[in-house]
């Protein structure tokens, strides 16, 4: 049985009502276990949290500057609002192509409102097609083929894999297929801490240094095109300006702490969103990576309202207690 932490309660008119359990691994760049709850070797694919270091090895093979928004774009899970669906045509401009050429699936906003005036479902308003724009300009710029740019054996995807196992210092990993279609890749909580702790440090992450440290940065500089409207990771990178945070799915997030030399991973046993928001800010309050006004500003996802009726009579919070291995 793996063990888990609870991460988050939640409270409803006095009472709690449920309560979330998971993972949360805190390293620093050498791989070094730092805090830790629940069970740090709980495997798990790294989904939408890869898209920094996918970003990184896109920006290898290509040969323009880009801006800053058309990089955040790039590492995005987006929710398809007009300022991030400019910025996917803007880059796929750069390739000389159309939402045509796009591979992910046809999709909805994760923007209600967005998803309001979106009329149907259509790839551009995938979340991940700011990922997939960014592939493209960089098969074209490699003289890649682009009809299977999605494929394991294609150029690309070898070279992310090959980038993503340096990264976590393994020789191999599981590979599977991302919600989006493209190739993803398992390991353990603390091996996406580390990698976002090396993210921090780019000059550790080898032939790909350089790339990663232009993403993140734009990440930094533009955090709305990193998530949008009431998003976990632009609304963190937003109210702090230092920590990087990328949200995945099935509740994993991942943050760099640069200041600190440190990487957290957090993830929800039951791949559940609701708990994470609550989870990491505590995590970070209590390393020391956020001030109380920081996470005062941050409420929305530090405490979470339970309605009823539409009106509000609970909250969902963490009291998360980070271990210090010995």
């Amino acid at each position: 049985m793996t063990r888990s932490a609870v991460l988050a309660r939640v409270i409803r008119s006095g009472v709690e009502e449920a309560t979330h359990v998971g993972h949360v691994a805190v390293c620093d760049a050498d791989g070094k276990l730092v805090a830790v709850a629940g069970d740090p070797d709980r495997e798990v694919f790294a989904r939408s949290c890869l898209k920094p270091l996918q970003t990184a090895v896109a920006l290898q093979l290509i040969d323009e500057e880009l801006t800053d928004r058309e990089i955040a774009v790039m590492s995005s899970s987006h929710n398809a609002e007009p300022v991030h669906l400019r910025a996917v045509h803007a880059v796929l401009q750069r390739a000389g192509l159309t939402t045509a050429s796009l591979r992910c699936p046809p999709a909805w906003p994760l923007d209600p409102d967005t998803m309001a005036k979106s009329g149907r479902r259509r790839r551009e308003l995938h979340d991940c097609s700011g990922k997939h724009a960014g592939m493209l300009l960089a098969c074209v710029c490699a003289g890649y083929e682009r009809a299977t740019y999605l494929a394991r054996s294609h150029p690309l995807q070898r070279r992310i894999r090959r980038a993503t196992l340096a990264a976590l210092d393994r020789e191999d990993t599981q590979v599977g297929v991302d919600g989006c279609g493209a190739p993803i890749f398992a390991g353990a909580v603390r091996d996406w801490a580390t990698l976002f702790a090396r993210l921090g440090e780019p000059e550790r992450l080898g032939s790909v240094a350089e790339g990663a440290e232009t993403a993140v940065g734009a990440m930094l500089a533009e955090p709305y095109l990193v998530g949008g409207r009431g998003r976990l990771d632009t609304d963190v990178m937003s109210v702090t300006g230092t920590v990087m945070v990328k949200e995945g799915a099935e509740a994993l997030t991942c943050a760099a702490i640069p200041e600190l030399g440190l990487g957290i991973a957090v993830r929800a046993e039951d791949g559940g969103d609701r708990a994470v928001g609550p989870a990491l800010i505590r995590a970070l309050r209590d390393l020391g990576a956020i001030t109380r006004l920081e996470a005062t500003d941050l409420r929305d996802h530090a405490r979470p309202v339970v309605l009823g009726g539409g009106r509000p009579v609970g909250e969902v919070l963490s009291d998360l207690s980070l271990r210090r291995p010995r």
